[in-house]
C-alpha cells in the first residue's frame, strides 16, 4: 500500500461576490464536471504553481497576495467580471471521491466591472441573486451559510463563523 502524504493538497479559492446592489453572483456547474455538475456555486479554482512561479517573489524566499491574484484571474476566466477588496471569509476541508483531499479557502469580494459570461464547460447558467432568493437554487453545500456569513459580516457583525443553517 502506498503512504499517504499528509502535506500534499489540491487548494482552490473561490468568491463570493457582492454587487452594489449587494446581489451576490452564483453559476451553475456544467452538467458534464466531474464533480458537483448541477450545482449552483460562486466562482474559483484551484491554485498552481503557474500562479506565481514565472512571477519575481517580493521577500527573498517568499510571493505575497498569491490567492488574491488567483482568484481575480479565475473569476475573470470563468464569469467575465473583475473584482477588487478581496478579504477571507472561511475555509472548507473535503476528501473527494477519487481520493484527491481538497482545502477550499472562500473569500468575499466587491464586484468592480463586466459582463458576466460565463465560461462554457466550466458554468451554463449565472445569476445575481439576494439571500431569499438564492434559497430557490440547488446551491452546493454551504455555500447559502457563506452568503449569510458575508450578509452578518457586511451589518458588522464580528467573529461570524460558518455553521450549518447559519440564518
Amino acid at each position: 500500500m502506498a503512504e499517504e502524504n499528509n502535506y500534499l493538497h489540491e487548494i482552490a479559492t473561490t468568491a463570493i461576490i457582492v454587487n452594489k446592489e449587494g446581489k451576490y453572483l452564483i453559476t451553475r456547474r456544467a452538467p458534464e464536471r466531474k464533480r458537483y455538475p448541477g450545482y449552483w456555486t460562486v466562482p474559483g479554482g484551484r491554485i498552481q504553481t503557474s500562479d506565481y512561479l514565472a512571477l519575481p517573489k517580493e521577500t527573498e524566499f517568499y510571493w505575497y497576495n498569491v490567492l488574491e491574484r488567483t482568484l481575480k484571474r479565475e473569476v475573470m476566466e470563468e464569469s467575465g467580471v473583475e473584482i477588487t477588496n478581496v478579504e477571507y471569509l472561511t475555509s472548507l476541508a473535503t476528501v473527494h471521491k477519487d481520493g484527491t483531499p481538497s482545502l477550499v479557502i472562500s473569500c468575499v469580494a466587491d464586484y468592480v466591472n463586466g459582463q458576466v459570461k460565463i465560461q462554457p464547460g466550466e458554468s451554463d447558467d449565472f445569476a445575481w441573486v439576494s439571500i431569499e432568493e438564492a434559497k430557490a437554487y440547488q446551491l452546493m453545500d454551504g455555500i447559502y451559510e457563506e452568503l449569510v456569513m458575508v450578509n452578518k459580516k457586511r451589518a458588522g457583525e464580528k467573529n461570524v463563523l460558518w455553521e450549518k443553517d447559519l440564518k
